[in-house]
């Protein structure tokens, strides 16, 4: 099987952390040293699970790939959760054994001692090198993700070594990796996003990856400026970030960091749908046509807008490589019309294996052979639109299912909304009444009768909220989606 790390040109730089650089030979060297410590003389981790909890680091990829080389199950842990997040992950995956760096001992210590889960700092688990490493087959299990759990507990999904390579290859494919890629990586390290996407495609590719912890807007612009990074990564809310960042600025340092993105290979957004507003608006300020795609962690990216070719604003594609898609129905009958609402389902390499230690919550996710995403989509002139999840984005009112998506992105056009969330709530004409969640720009003030004023025409009338709610903040996940059942409740 292919190794994960591409030491084709063992002299390039594979990581750059701060003023540090790791090259893929040095990166490999550190991989085997830190698999060999795992096994302490055993032949093979035999899917053993091993957490880990530290940021974007010559650490933290060193323990994914050591882990992996060593025959083991990787269980990389979100570094914002709370402790109770971190027991249920811990707890669900039978975890003995958890590696982090030495300033978040601490931090994870009494969790550990409760657990009985024996607490290992990063430097402890460096042997000499010199261990024989265990054959891996593609069909070993490798990484366990967790769901981001807005319906329900978090789920672990289970990848084998071939979903992840299937995963990767088809995105090198699709988006014309290159070695002399150079990328930041400042996504959470616990999402296929940042692990997948970014990280894994880089060194597969023979890329260089800027390692981030945290985004810091002023540090990244000065690198954009100086044309460091050919590729970009990022959420919509990221974008959203860089747009009000670039606004503030004067016009010769917004031009010079807007040039620097302009002067990329290619921007990426995912994770979360990405308004129309948004889109349009990257685009007018740096030239770059924002490529969307879809996916979610059971099935790594199975849409894509293509690299070459129309990108269109609000669509997330076609199939990518390998990747089987078809929409069905609620008595599920593949839908062949076009522009007609229904699941999205996919078949591939690319699927995951299994959630966890959880039998039915797996069978209950597939239908003859296909996994159900519960992401609802329509197809129009060959391009897949996400209308959202079936169970929270998809409004069932008068008769209309309508889309949350599709109206918030309208309404982020509105010169006083900052953000907005837009769910149904219980109507007893309706059944389910439109309502819109907003957090106001700075200074600025906004009424139920003023929104449904600015709508008309812009909005068809049943899609007009009927009820508006003003909030400070919008509850959101480590990726920057909102909340919506967190949301509801709040309402």
């Amino acid at each position: 099987m292919h190794k994960p790390l591409n030491i084709t040109h063992p002299g390039n730089i594979a990581l750059v952390d701060g003023a540090q650089t790791r090259t893929y030979a040095d990166l490999d060297k550190q991989i085997d040293r830190f698999a060999g410590g795992l096994l302490a003389g055993e032949a093979d981790l035999q899917e053993e699970r091993i957490a880990f909890l530290m940021p974007a680091s010559f650490e933290y990829v060193t323990t994914l790939h050591g882990i992996w080389r060593a025959g083991g199950i990787a269980v990389p842990l979100n570094t914002a959760s709370a402790l109770p997040e971190l027991e249920h992950c811990l707890s669900s995956t039978g975890v003995r054994r958890l590696v982090t760096i030495s300033d978040r001992l601490n931090q994870i210590k009494p969790l550990c001692d409760e657990l009985a889960i024996e607490l290992l700092d990063f430097s402890q688990c460096l042997g000499d090198g010199g261990s024989a490493l265990p054959e891996l087959t593609p069909e070993r299990r490798a990484l366990i993700v967790f769901t981001s759990g807005t319906t329900s507990k978090p789920k672990g999904v289970v990848t084998t070594h071939g979903t992840i390579a299937a995963q990767i290859s088809t995105l090198i494919d699709a988006w014309e990796w290159q070695s002399s890629d150079v990328i930041p990586l400042f996504l959470p390290l616990h999402h296929v996003h940042g692990i997948i996407n970014v990280l894994s495609c880089a060194l597969w590719s023979g890329a260089t990856v800027h390692l981030m912890p945290k985004l810091d807007l002023q540090r990244l612009c000065g690198q954009v400026t100086r044309g460091v990074f050919t590729v970009f990564m990022a959420v919509p809310t990221i974008y959203v970030k860089l747009i009000d960042y670039l606004a503030d600025m004067d016009a010769a340092d917004r031009s010079a960091i807007a040039g620097g993105f302009a002067d990329m290979r290619l921007n990426v957004s995912g994770s979360a749908a990405c308004p129309v507003e948004i889109f349009e608006s990257w685009q007018r300020l740096t030239g770059q046509v924002l490529l969307e795609r879809y996916g979610m962690t059971e099935i790594g990216m199975a849409l894509s807008n293509p690299y070459r070719g129309e990108r269109r604003a609000g669509c997330v594609g076609q199939p990518l490589p390998g990747v089987e898609v078809q929409l069905f129905d609620e008595q599920h009958q593949a839908i062949t019309e076009p522009a007609t609402a229904g699941e999205i389902r996919i078949k591939g390499g690319n699927v995951f294996l299994e959630y966890w230690n959880n039998p039915k919550a797996t069978a209950s996710s597939f239908h003859d052979g296909w996994f159900c995403t519960g992401d609802v989509a329509v197809v129009e002139d060959g391009y897949f639109r996400i209308m959202g999840r079936s169970s929270i984005d998809i409004i069932k009112s008068g008769g209309y299912k309508l889309s949350a998506l599709e109206i918030e992105g309208k309404l982020l056009a509105h010169p006083a909304i900052a953000e907005v969330a837009v769910l149904g709530i219980e109507d007893r004409t309706w059944g389910e009444a439109v309502a819109a969640v907003v957090v106001l720009r700075p200074g600025a003030e906004l009424t139920g009768e003023d929104l449904k004023a600015w709508c008309e025409g812009r909005l068809s009338s049943y899609k007009i909220p009927k009820h508006l709610v003003v909030m400070e903040s919008l509850p959101r996940n480590a990726m920057g989606k909102v909340v919506k059942p967190k949301l509801k409740e709040l309402l």
